[in-house]
């Protein structure tokens, strides 16, 4: 397969090769940035809370009350201090825009009050924040980042809302997407990305007999203790918690790839083929292709929200980040995406 990694602008540091090095990269070397961010608690309509992290450029960079808010949505298990999340506030802040990113309901650090909490699919709380942000204020575009589970809620919102998509929202970022959530599931569960699977599966268990232990009844505390695979935790807790019939009913009624063709806000598609969760070889082409609304970033090689390139570990640079940063400025200015700063397959 022919390499369109330069075309693209993204060229693989030499001493992070791999799909598994670049998807590992950040989290375990990676420098944390140190940010103001500031806490705050939304009470939800159904008596629950989402916990949103706010960070505001300094004044010197803004000028204008116009300036973007660009809204950040974490991966499974992840939160708004995840090393991608920071990267993003930091790029974002660096444009003089300010940046929130939500907390996704039990990844603040707190367990959320009601039965549920999160999943791939569930958008309510998204198109709760997007109008409230929008209300705050309505003079400022507002532009969404999605990374990984949040990216696969990001897409699936933008498809149910179609057309009737808040028109404050400019353009939108989704990287490494599981479009397939069955095909994402069945992957962590096999080879090397059992490793992955398991580390979801520790802390997503506890969180479910948390849950039990304040609703009891509300699933088997003994069957997730002897759940193995991450498919069986979808089976067993997502979701009956989230009234599913089934994995296989909730994977099919929330993976992304089935809402693409109904969305109309430009989108960015980031996304690697050897990424671990979901490969080249899985991804829903043919949909993008279709799409007027969708452009693709496709590159060989990036792993999972890595996509680390740099002279040297120490001065490890994040490509993803700019990529986005110059995809939805050029909305700010008016202009086009560069055909040389896009790749669709």
């Amino acid at each position: 397969m022919e390499d369109h990694s330069e075309l693209c602008g993204f060229v693989p540091a030499w001493w992070c090769r791999g799909h598994h090095l670049q998807t590992v990269w950040r989290r375990l070397f990676g420098e944390t940035p140190r940010l103001p961010l500031k806490r705050e608690r939304w009470e939800t309509p159904d008596d629950d809370f989402l916990d949103l992290d706010f960070l505001e450029p300094s004044s010197s960079n803004n000028k204008l009350n116009q300036s973007p808010t660009v809204l950040l949505l974490h991966g499974l298990e992840g939160s708004s201090r995840a090393e991608y999340i920071l990267g993003m506030f930091r790029s974002a802040c660096r444009m003089g825009w300010r940046g929130v990113a939500l907390n996704f309901r039990s990844c603040s650090g707190e367990v959320n009050r009601q039965k549920r909490f999160y999943h791939s699919g569930e958008t309510s709380d998204l198109d709760w924040v997007v109008r409230r942000l929008h209300q705050r204020r309505p003079e400022s575009p507002l532009f969404i980042v999605g990374f990984s589970l949040g990216g696969n809620v990001l897409l699936k919102w933008l498809g149910e809302n179609g057309k009737a998509c808040p028109p404050a929202v400019q353009a939108a970022v989704a990287v490494s997407v599981p479009f397939d959530l069955e095909v994402a599931a069945h992957r962590v569960d096999r080879g090397v990305s059992q490793i992955y699977g398991r580390i979801f599966l520790k802390t997503l268990k506890e969180k479910a007999l948390l849950k039990e232990r304040k609703y009891p009844g509300l699933i088997d505390p003994d069957a997730v203790r002897r759940i193995t695979s991450f498919a069986e935790f979808d089976d067993k807790v997502t979701a009956p918690i989230h009234q599913f019939k089934s994995g296989l009913d909730y994977w099919s009624k929330n993976s992304s790839q089935k809402f693409l063709s109904e969305i109309r806000i430009r989108t960015l598609l980031i996304h690697a083929e050897d990424d671990p969760f979901l490969p080249g070889d899985c991804l829903p082409r043919e949909r993008i292709l279709r799409s007027k609304w969708l452009e693709a970033d496709i590159l060989p090689c990036g792993g999972h929200v890595g996509f680390v390139q740099g002279s040297w570990p120490w001065k490890a640079v994040y490509w993803a980040e700019s990529r986005a940063v110059n995809f939805l400025s050029s909305f700010l200015e008016g202009q086009a995406v560069h055909p040389l700063n896009t790749h669709k397959k």
